[in-house]
């Protein structure tokens, strides 16, 4: 259990006073800060947010490294992964609001005619952000990070499931806002895990959630931002369809350019899903409806990850992600939000060593500019490092805890 102090006064997380302790900082706007004593003698200050009818305790911005690596508010050095790229420009946290603001560089609305976008996120001659937005795939890594799904220890095998995976997604999405919306989770539809016998029931959920994307008689039609798991991709009547895994009945429409172009642009990972039968394809789209309330897709990216939910790129990540899971390891994956397949960064920080280890995948044909960025992310970094540089052979032996 970790232990906070809330003036002059200590307390552990599980004291019974402690909920009333965190209640109390929030209504006095914590005028004092709460602070966790995880890592000594560092007392790191923390602010309190309501969500619903909860109070909860996180850690103030850019301190997540100094915390211990076994605290829930740790966090690894963001310059290790795509979040440095955005950090305090797509993504701005205010600890006296408890708000959270977020950039996007996707459209939420459509004018009448306007042809749909690319898939997110294409890679190729031109330049799509400047990183002060987030594209539609850095938005699903961000909300992925927030919910925890990076972060991975033994105890958890087995404890992973869709209705947990949708659960933290949601409440990370409740204190985010931005431009012409105060709550991303009003935003998102994600589908809920489906029982047969209640089959009408999950339908008239559904149907209520998607009523902002109907189309209007006048004015763009708004849009809404989808996150699931796809069980088929495969044709329809007039285009191509998605089908959820937990959204049998209700398929999502792509026109056949948007799929020619999505089949191009995530090619590896939709090869990566055929070829590994335990892992999941994550979709995350934006979508609007007809009059008919039929769902169709303006743009969409897309994610691999394992069958304990952690995301990864491609086989190498899988097999060292798998590695440091049958050794038992507690480790967190480092996305990259917009950073381009082409920029070096850490895939994994392995967290029973101190400090922690920052896990490199050096890929064949990487090349000279590739591994002169990555020798100065290590020397900038201020965990230890290891390296495993495919062209030389097999895995070096994994960090040990120490």
């Amino acid at each position: 259990m970790r232990k906070y102090r809330f003036g002059s006064r200590e307390i552990q997380s599980d004291d019974p006073s402690f909920p009333a302790a965190v209640e109390a900082a929030y209504k006095n706007k914590n005028s004092v800060r709460a602070e966790c004593l995880c890592n000594p003698p560092a007392c790191l200050p923390m602010y309190v947010t309501k969500q619903n009818d909860r109070y909860i305790l996180k850690r103030m911005p850019n301190t997540g490294e100094g915390h211990a690596s076994g605290c829930d508010s740790y966090e690894s050095p963001a310059t290790l992964s795509g979040l440095g790229q955005v950090l305090g420009s797509a993504i701005k946290e205010d600890p006296d609001s408890g708000l959270v603001t977020l950039k996007f560089d996707f459209s939420l609305s459509k004018a009448a005619g306007r042809a749909p976008p690319a898939p997110s996120d294409k890679q190729g001659d031109t330049v799509k952000t400047d990183g002060t937005r987030l594209t539609l795939r850095g938005t699903l890594h961000y909300l992925w990070d927030q919910a925890g799904l990076t972060r991975w220890m033994p105890g958890m095998v087995g404890k992973r499931s869709w209705s947990l995976v949708r659960h933290y997604l949601l409440e990370a999405a409740r204190d985010k806002t931005g431009k012409g919306f105060d709550s991303f989770e009003r935003l998102l539809y994600i589908p809920e895990p489906f029982q047969a016998e209640k089959k009408s029931e999950i339908a008239q959920r559904r149907i209520t959630r998607l009523l902002p994307a109907v189309a209007q008689s006048k004015g763009p039609r708004k849009l809404m931002i989808a996150i699931g798991e796809i069980k088929a991709l495969e044709p329809s009547r007039y285009g191509y369809k998605i089908i959820f895994k937990h959204l049998p009945d209700y398929p999502f429409m792509l026109n056949e350019d948007i799929y020619n172009r999505l089949k191009k642009r995530f090619s590896s990972e939709l090869e990566v899903w055929q070829g590994l039968q335990q892992s999941h394809l994550i979709s995350i789209s934006t979508f609007s409806l007809g009059t008919t309330h039929v769902a169709s897709i303006e743009e969409i990216a897309l994610m691999n990850v394992t069958e304990n939910w952690i995301p990864f790129e491609g086989m190498l990540d899988k097999v060292l992600i798998d590695a440091m899971t049958e050794d038992h390891q507690r480790f967190t994956k480092g996305l990259r939000y917009n950073m381009p397949a082409s920029k070096p960064l850490a895939c994994l920080s392995a967290l029973d060593t101190t400090p922690p280890t920052a896990m490199y995948i050096v890929q064949p044909g990487s090349g000279e500019e590739h591994e002169a960025e990555l020798n100065e992310l290590i020397d900038s970094s201020t965990q230890s490092s290891w390296l495993w540089v495919v062209e030389n052979g097999e895995m070096p032996l994994l960090p040990r805890a120490h």
